[in-house]
């Protein structure tokens, strides 16, 4: 199924995406200093039932709890060596609930940012990135992901060595960046620099977008940037649950899901063809952005003003 996904949007003019990894297994209680993937050996029916819910509240495609199990981001906690053990975990159990779903599902291998700063910043290579990607590739595609879907990056490299990875293990792949930084990535990359990126890769991304970032409205204004490039490409979009806000120590989304249904319409109606959540983002907001996707008609393309009349005002863009 290396072409699921496209197979998917040639019949579908959207599918839906899944919601927060983190914020449900910290409701089920992972430690705020524990790696989430040691609960794909540890307490594998947890994760699987973290996967159940996001396909029973109507997503079309989940990610595996992976985002972080790579040789770069596990080193920190001595668990480089586990590296496969935990990814291959993870697609077999998403595989396992995508089986049992009673429709056609896509499992998509969450990969999350290298770990390193690239030269001359920071020490990490091209090389050194590809070969942190691609052990964590091998093993998802070797669990049963469908497609690898590389997310919340803010480097442009990162992309460059993801692709690389993809290509070396012959699958599709999804790339979405994290414009949380005035409208830019942290690493400065636009969203119209990204729109332009994709398309100079010799093994471009099936879909590719924003994820994360700050609220729901500045995400759509990400969107807007890819869309006003004026690319054919498939465009993902996965906002957070509203604001983050700290209270009582501890981080709370102020995103309700009748503001995540609004979203979710926006976004299509902008342009968007894979639609989900992130941060915050429970089973309740993705039944009520399915309902809506499902129950309201197609409307024009939104403004600016429109997005930040629905959902909110967008923090300060860069200037220029």
């Amino acid at each position: 199924m290396a072409d699921a996904l496209t197979r998917m949007l040639k019949t579908r003019d959207w599918l839906m995406a899944d919601g927060a990894t983190g914020t449900a297994l910290f409701n089920m209680g992972l430690g705020a200093q524990e790696p989430p993937e040691l609960w794909n050996t540890g307490q594998p029916a947890h994760v699987r039932s973290l996967y159940r819910a996001a396909v029973e509240a109507g997503a079309d495609l989940f990610l595996t709890n992976s985002f972080g199990a790579n040789a770069g981001r596990l080193r920190p906690h001595g668990l480089a060596p586990r590296v496969g053990e935990l990814n291959r975990a993870a697609a077999e159990l998403a595989r396992e609930v995508a089986a049992g779903a009673g429709r056609a599902v896509i499992v998509a291998g969450s990969m999350g940012p290298s770990g390193g700063i690239f030269a001359p910043m920071g020490t990490m290579t091209h090389a050194e990135a590809v070969e942190i990607f691609h052990e964590q590739a091998e093993a998802l595609r070797d669990g049963g992901a469908d497609l690898l879907w590389v997310e919340t990056l803010a480097a442009p490299e990162d992309l460059r060595a993801a692709a690389e990875a993809a290509r070396r293990v012959g699958m599709d792949w999804c790339g979405a960046m994290s414009f949380d930084t005035a409208g830019r990535t942290m690493m400065g990359v636009t969203p119209a620099q990204l729109a332009d990126l994709v398309e100079t890769l010799p093994n471009p991304p099936a879909a590719f977008g924003a994820n994360c970032g700050t609220g729901a409205s500045d995400l759509l204004r990400s969107v807007a940037g890819f869309v006003a490039q004026g690319t054919e490409r498939p465009i993902i979009a996965k906002a957070n649950a509203g604001v983050p806000k700290y209270h009582d120590g501890h981080l709370h989304y102020d995103g309700t899901p009748d503001l995540m249904a609004d979203y979710a319409v926006l976004a299509r109606d902008l342009g968007a063809r894979i639609i989900g959540g992130c941060c915050g983002t429970t089973p309740d907001h993705l039944r009520a952005m399915r309902a809506a996707l499902e129950t309201r008609p197609r409307g024009p393309r939104p403004t600016l003003e429109t997005i930040a009349g629905r959902l909110g005002g967008f923090t300060p863009a860069h200037p220029g």
